[in-house]
């Protein structure tokens, strides 16, 4: 099989039948030899229903549907683990990913590269979300050492051998772009059209986003906690100067107390502390969360799993 689309569903009901419109428009161009995943993530709107009308009308499509919603990233784990093309396309459902731009990327990779990322150069998102964003990316250069660009998205072409790469780590969070950046196959990027999305709003709440940061930024490296014993270490080195300076000043100057300043020292010092220990028990967290080696999602069914393609 020449390729595999594999598309997390959630949320975006309305536009599925315009979705698999477009994608058989474009990919029949390329081959016949296709199979469209639709990974239903609990979807609220009942999507599953929309694609089991399009798994009975074409064999093409496979639709997995999963026993509670598992998140974006494990629902797109389920597609890739059950995928089988030679070239695996990654998109969301929300026709924000143009499906036309997928000769493109197609195109560039058999430039020879492994992986193709389509680059969001002009983003149809509110300036809000955009700050944000490059703002978590430049935390996430500075944590990880790396150089990941934040107009990046999860729509992209990619090699077998790099999926197979991915699905074989074991950690129980990851994000797509950056662990496919950080397998270190030979990749590139475009820049394509970013469409608005088909209907509704993004899932992603402003707390969402910032708990995921939280676990990528913990998960992937101890930098933050390197960073935090810095801190404290730069504070215990200010605080021993301090009272060096305030022991000679009663001695000489005869100086009141300050009770205001030691109360406001007590907090500081209390607050780092807290910190610290706060910054300790995520990183132990994580290690309780991976220890358990859960199944990070658990399929209910699979339709069209066997069927030969037309």
């Amino acid at each position: 099989m020449l390729f595999s689309v594999v598309i997390p569903v959630y949320g975006c009901r309305a536009a599925l039948p315009e979705l698999h419109r477009r994608l058989t428009e474009t990919i029949s161009e390329l081959t016949t030899d296709y199979e469209i995943i639709l990974v239903n993530d609990n979807c609220p709107e009942n999507s599953w229903e929309v694609i089991e009308e399009l798994c009975a009308r074409d064999s093409h499509v496979i639709g997995i549907e999963l026993s509670r919603n598992f998140g974006q990233m494990n629902a797109m784990l389920a597609g890739l683990n059950n995928c089988k093309g030679e070239w695996v396309i990654v998109m969301d459902c929300d026709l924000q990913d143009r499906p036309e731009e997928i000769p493109r990327l197609y195109a560039k990779a058999k430039e020879g590269y492994d992986v193709v990322f389509a680059r969001r150069a002009d983003r149809k998102d509110s300036k809000i979300k955009i700050f944000w964003s490059n703002l978590f990316y430049k935390v996430y250069n500075y944590a990880t050492d790396g150089n990941y660009d934040g107009a990046l998205c999860n729509y992209s072409v990619i090699n077998r051998k790099v999926i197979e790469a991915y699905c074989s780590m074991n950690e129980q969070y990851r994000d797509y772009v950056m662990y496919i950046k950080w397998l270190g196959f030979h990749s590139t990027a475009i820049d394509v059209e970013h469409n608005a999305r088909f209907e509704g709003e993004s899932s992603y709440t402003f707390k969402k986003k910032v708990d995921m940061a939280i676990e990528l930024l913990t998960s992937q490296s101890d930098k933050m906690l390197k960073l935090v014993v810095k801190l404290g270490f730069s504070m215990t080195f200010l605080a021993f100067i301090a009272i060096i300076v305030i022991v000679i000043q009663y001695f000489t100057i005869d100086v009141d107390p300050g009770w205001t300043s030691m109360v406001a020292s007590i907090i500081l010092i209390g607050g780092l502390v807290i910190l610290t220990i706060g910054m300790v028990g995520l990183y132990v967290g994580n290690i309780f969360v991976q220890t358990k080696d859960r199944p990070k999602y658990v399929i209910r069914q699979i339709i069209n799993e066997d069927k030969e393609e037309g």
